[in-house]
């Protein structure tokens, strides 16, 4: 068993609001149920998540699918609501980090990312998933990949990662969650060579790997998932059409 940190602080100040005009967006309404309650119903159900810590707002502890979920007020920007969140976990060796907003997330995609950890000795795990894989399973969505020479990749919203280093990586971290969307200014953070590698088609999943890790001075490895649901996140009223067609939400009901 491993214990999640669930980031549902984002609020609702961007373009979901023509969605929904609740101020956070874990609490937008899908069918009879928030976003966020069936992100928690796949944590629960993969059989492999223990305790479920939420930086979010106080209206979590009050959702029927949030029962037993400990809820701490959001702190800011993104890396603040982490280290918020990891306050919480005391000495864990491992934490699984996951966003709220990713209501397609299934208990089996959570419980192979898991496994594909292996050993969990490494310092972070980040899940990535082809462009096929998502198109197959997804058709007709936007999202952001990294076009390399194996192949072209979006990232998935599950990280798991040693609380002990987080200190030590969060400025870079919080320049690569700034730029995640722009591969360009993302490949830019990291350095010269590897954009011209990039902008060649030369840089492999496994150069991009080591590079980053290296450069935030930590041990990590991608693993390619072929779950696309942990990479479907609803940022954008568009988002929101298409899990609402693809998902069994009835957000017409």
């Amino acid at each position: 068993m491993i214990d999640c940190l669930l980031l549902a602080g984002s609020p609702n100040t961007g373009p979901l609001k023509e969605v929904s005009p609740v101020e956070h967006e874990a609490l937008i309404p899908l069918g009879s149920r928030c976003m966020v309650e069936y992100v928690i119903e796949a944590l629960r159900g993969s059989g492999c998540v223990g305790r479920i810590v939420a930086v979010g707002p106080e209206a979590i502890r009050r959702l029927p699918g949030a029962a037993g979920v400990e809820v701490f007020e959001p702190a800011g920007s993104l890396m603040d609501n982490v280290a918020t969140g990891l306050r919480h976990f005391d000495s864990a060796e491992s934490v699984l980090v996951a966003t709220a907003d990713i209501p397609l997330l299934t208990p089996e995609a959570v419980q192979d990312f898991i496994d594909r950890c292996g050993d969990r000795q490494k310092d972070i795990y980040y899940p990535v998933v082809r462009d096929e894989v998502v198109e197959r399973r997804f058709p007709g969505g936007r999202r952001t990949y990294v076009r390399l020479s194996d192949g072209r990749f979006t990232g998935g919203n599950l990280i798991l990662f040693r609380p002990a280093v987080f200190d030590h990586c969060r400025a870079k971290a919080q320049e690569f969650a700034l730029h995640r969307k722009n591969p360009l200014k993302l490949a830019a953070v990291i350095g010269p060579v590897f954009v011209l590698r990039f902008l060649l088609r030369r840089l492999s999943l496994a150069d991009a790997e080591r590079r980053i890790t290296a450069l935030v001075g930590i041990t990590g490895r991608a693993v390619v998932s072929e779950y696309p649901e942990i990479a479907v996140d609803v940022d954008k009223p568009e988002d929101y059409a298409l899990v609402c067609a693809l998902g069994p939400f009835n957000c017409s009901g």
